[in-house]
């Protein structure tokens, strides 16, 4: 949602929410990807209203593509030369066992970086561990008066004897 004119706007949270200061008569502009953009002029209000409860219903914008064919050859020939051309080995099962070795397997899972899937579970874990943070913070022990007194305690007892 924005006001073109005055050159501000804002976004909906995810249950499609928002809140935006607006004048009298801004045109405001309505729109998502994937809908028709819409437009709304703010109307006079009486002085005893200061807020305006707006449903929007959007409506769909479907557009279609033409259907694209990407090849990686210019022209068919080509494409079946190189096909024609490829060398496979004779013996499958002894070219699969010389080149994915367990060990081999092992090293390319510690250095092959995250793939999409990772990279949203590590997302997703970051996103779950902040809004557990968010209102009470992750303790430090080290910050503990009381782990400070329990450490101390132990060291007058003799816990602690250097050997």
């Amino acid at each position: 949602m924005y006001v073109p004119l005055a050159g501000r706007g804002t976004t909906t949270n995810t249950m499609g929410y928002f809140s935006m200061p607006v004048l009298a008569g801004d045109s405001v502009v309505i729109s998502a990807i994937g809908y028709k953009k819409q437009s709304y002029r703010v109307p006079e209000i009486s002085s005893e209203e200061d807020f305006i409860t707006l449903l929007v219903e959007l409506v769909t914008d479907v557009t279609y593509l033409e259907a694209v064919q990407i090849m990686a050859f210019p022209t068919e020939e080509l494409f079946k030369e190189a096909v024609l051309a490829l060398n496979l080995p004779v013996d499958a099962e002894q070219y699969e066992s010389d080149q994915l070795s367990a060990d081999l397997l092992a090293y390319m899972a510690r250095v092959t970086p995250m793939d999409g899937t990772l990279n949203h579970w590590n997302y997703m874990n970051n996103q779950i561990q902040f809004q557990n943070d968010r209102f009470q913070p992750r303790t430090n022990p080290l910050l503990n008066p009381f782990n400070w007194a329990r450490l101390i305690k132990s060291i007058k007892r003799g816990d602690y004897k250097p050997k």
